[in-house]
């Protein structure tokens, strides 16, 4: 978490509710030409305060038909960790996924707002897309047609072309509001909170991706002699990152690190050294969105194979201590699907004593997607010490006890630099898209930390956080 400390004074952020958004029956996938006789739930609106109620939704530490997912608070006071996985998400076969590491004071409420709100921002957009789409005489297209011949080829990869398009259109829009809505809001102060967000929609063998921030997504395959293979699908959106800090200085913002940890860079406003932010993009933050820090998520499609077995999302409570060969290790070795998100935490909590036993563990979430719809059966869940009340109960928001038993009083700290010792380099290159502005961007930007398994816990100075939720004024 990338926590920023200000004397400035506040200023409130983001609207009401986005309202109720009709679901498409289709959306870039098949033919739309002809209409669902039977429309599911998903289909009918959806309106915010009724997402806890919806089915396929899992949002609390549990499993769903082809995931599990767990957060664990950490010691630094309440759990600023999010996380959701929503089946169904717009049709069948289509499913949502998300990691939300909120910082700052109200970073907790930052997390939980961006969970619940951006999917449904993300439908709406989406819908709005295909709805284009139809009107012009188009048809939604598929990303998986066989090639057969080179007219062929070039049809699909112009379908391919459209398919993206309308993908990272949807994406950026639905980031673009979900940050307007933030600014605006009345009850929720987001001038010195904020939060990550790595997002992921897949339907069939299509895997798209948004992301802000420097929560992760790793994707655990088997190569040709069935060893398991860690590929990181996204980038650490840090400040050191060339283009972050090229974008970053020219709006006047400033980008270093401390003597103390030299390794860590982290963004400045131009008058003062405050608030030192460890990312270079992030939902809220509005002290530093005039200076360079964005809310625009990097996009990408990946055509999965049968080689690919499942993706990780993890906040970098997670990735702060372990690597992503051992990330992917660890959920593969698993004794059911159905614990593998637990035992990925505990295995993080673990590491966390043994590397750095004076510094406070940071918050840890993490979504486990399995990629050919098939979990544990439930009598092998229930084997796992899983029950339904169990797995909720941990997602509470209520401050861990210290060690003497009593709640832990919000104070500044310093916390110390996490970094791994040595990460492989023999890590694919990942593409990244423009930033919105239609702009490619140069592959020399990826070989940097971000993409070695190489991140920093936490803020150098961290705002007071609360032992228990209060009511924003």
């Amino acid at each position: 978490m990338g926590g920023c400390v200000s004397t400035s004074s506040r200023s409130t952020c983001s609207s009401g509710s986005n309202g109720e958004t009709t679901l498409p029956p289709c959306m870039g996938f098949g033919f739309c030409r002809q209409k669902r006789t039977k429309r599911t739930y998903s289909e009918r609106h959806v309106a915010q305060q009724h997402l806890p109620s919806i089915p396929n939704r899992v949002f609390m530490n549990g499993k769903s038909r082809t995931s599990c997912i767990f957060t664990q608070q950490g010691r630094k006071g309440i759990n600023q960790d999010a996380m959701v996985v929503w089946e169904d998400f717009m049709e069948e076969d289509m499913t949502f996924c998300g990691v939300f590491d909120g910082h700052g004071p109200y970073g907790h409420l930052v997390a939980r707002k961006v969970r619940d709100v951006l999917p449904v921002k993300l439908q709406s957009f989406l819908h709005s897309c295909n709805s284009k789409q139809n009107e012009s005489g188009l048809t939604c297209f598929s990303g998986n047609a066989r090639k057969t011949d080179a007219g062929d080829c070039e049809d699909d990869g112009t379908a391919e072309d459209k398919l993206n398009s309308i993908w990272r259109e949807a994406f950026l829009k639905s980031y673009k509001a979900m940050d307007k809505e933030l600014r605006s809001h009345p009850h929720l102060d987001c001038f010195c909170s904020g939060s990550t967000a790595v997002t992921i929609v897949k339907q069939g063998l299509n895997l798209f991706m948004g992301y802000i921030g420097d929560s992760r997504a790793v994707l655990g395959s088997k190569d040709s002699n069935d060893s398991m293979v860690a590929t990181q699908l996204s980038v650490d959106m840090k400040p050191d990152l060339p283009r972050e800090a090229e974008r970053i200085k020219r709006c006047k913002g400033r980008v270093f690190a401390l003597q103390d940890e030299p390794e860590v860079s982290r963004v400045w406003l131009p008058f003062d050294d405050a608030p030192g932010l460890a990312m270079a993009r992030a939902f809220g933050d509005f002290c530093l969105k005039e200076y360079g820090v964005i809310s625009i998520p990097e996009f990408s499609h990946r055509v999965l194979t049968e080689r690919d077995q499942f993706v990780v999302l993890a906040s970098d409570g997670v990735w702060d201590v372990l690597s992503n060969e051992e990330v992917v290790e660890i959920v593969a070795s698993a004794p059911s699907r159905s614990s593998a998100a637990r035992i990925l935490v505990d295995s993080a909590a673990r590491e966390w004593k043994l590397k750095y036993p004076t510094s406070k563990m940071d918050d840890c979430a993490v979504v486990c997607l399995f990629l050919d719809g098939k979990m544990d059966s439930e009598s092998d869940y229930e084997e796992q010490g899983f029950s339904s009340a169990t797995l909720q109960s941990n997602h509470s928001g209520n401050a861990l006890e210290s060690d003497d038993g009593q709640k832990a009083e919000p104070s500044l700290q310093r916390n110390f630099t996490v970094r791994s010792s040595e990460e492989s380099d023999n890590y694919g290159k990942i593409p990244v898209e423009s930033e919105g502005n239609g702009e490619p961007v140069a592959a020399e930007d990826q070989d940097w930390s971000g993409l070695e398994g190489v991140t920093r816990v936490n803020s150098l100075v961290q705002l007071p956080r609360f032992s228990e939720e209060r009511p924003v004024l």
